[in-house]
């Protein structure tokens, strides 16, 4: 199950489940005990460490839980739909 974040831009990405869910992944909306600057991604911001940052959605505005995939901006563009840094899964095969 995907878990698409979508931004304020309209910008969406495709983040696996089983990614979403880990420990170290999280929501943040503070840095430094501070309020996430809009640099950084305010309101909130996702951080997934298991995937590549392109799938670090920054100025989050809603997830939504899907049961099939829905590439997002950077998908379409031709990187890989998970982004699995330790199977090199930058780019999609074509």
């Amino acid at each position: 199950m995907p878990v698409p974040g979508v931004c304020r831009e309209g910008r969406t990405t495709g983040v696996p489940y089983e990614h979403f869910i880990e420990m170290d992944s999280l929501v943040a909306m503070h840095i430094n005990g501070e309020p996430l600057p809009s640099g950084h991604g305010h309101p909130l911001r996702l951080v997934v460490p298991s995937l590549y940052a392109w799938q670090y959605v920054e100025y989050l505005t809603e997830l939504r839980f899907l049961t099939g995939m829905e590439r997002g901006f950077w998908e379409i563009r031709g990187y890989n739909d998970t982004g699995d840094p330790w199977w090199g899964e930058r780019y999609r095969s074509r």
